[in-house]
């Protein structure tokens, strides 16, 4: 992944900062680690391969090494209540947006956090919000999205699909981040 590419976006907060790991256990746990430093405001974890990605309930988010989308974005400023009211689904509007406007694709939304594209799971999104009282800490926006994976494992094969599976072709990952980033950024 060209990690320079999504970093030289010089109109976002959001992508200014990346750490990039060939491989890590997860990007949403690291980020837990270092989310209330304010210079980590923006800060996006990016992994080619998670060893124990993670979903909601518990459940493990299969990576795909260099073929997929693992990442965990960190947002610590300007945050209140009323902008992370249903931010889950927001996040996914997002995300549905952005592949439509760069392939023209329509995804649906499965709530509270998948994306699918032909009934199976394309996406998923996992938010984490950290408050003590009134104040809001932290957010954490980690997705996982399947772009070129094509051999999935046995127990989610019938569940689970990629852009490359449905469509037949390689998708540049950085340039849906990009565009991701730039969508979310407008939102919030």
């Amino acid at each position: 992944m060209n990690i320079s590419k999504i970093k030289n976006n010089k109109n976002n907060i959001i992508g200014k900062q990346i750490e990039y790991y060939k491989q890590i256990e997860s990007t949403h746990t690291y980020a837990k680690t270092i989310a209330t430093l304010k210079q980590n405001n923006g800060k996006i974890i990016i992994a080619e391969n998670q060893t124990k990605g993670i979903g909601t309930k518990g459940r493990t988010w299969h990576t795909g090494e260099e073929k997929n989308i693992a990442m965990t974005i960190i947002i610590n400023q300007n945050l209140n209540f009323e902008k992370i009211q249903g931010i889950t689904i927001k996040i996914a509007e997002i995300m549905k947006k952005t592949i439509k406007e760069l392939y023209n694709y329509n995804l649906k939304i499965k709530e509270p956090n998948d994306l699918m594209l032909n009934n199976k799971k394309i996406c998923g999104i996992l938010t984490e919000i950290n408050t003590i009282g009134n104040k809001i800490n932290y957010m954490l926006i980690s997705i996982g999205f399947n772009v070129n994976k094509t051999n999935f494992e046995t127990e989610i094969l019938e569940k689970a699909t990629s852009l490359k599976k449905e469509y037949g072709k390689e998708y540049e990952r950085e340039e849906i981040i990009l565009r991701f980033i730039e969508n979310l950024e407008n939102e919030l």
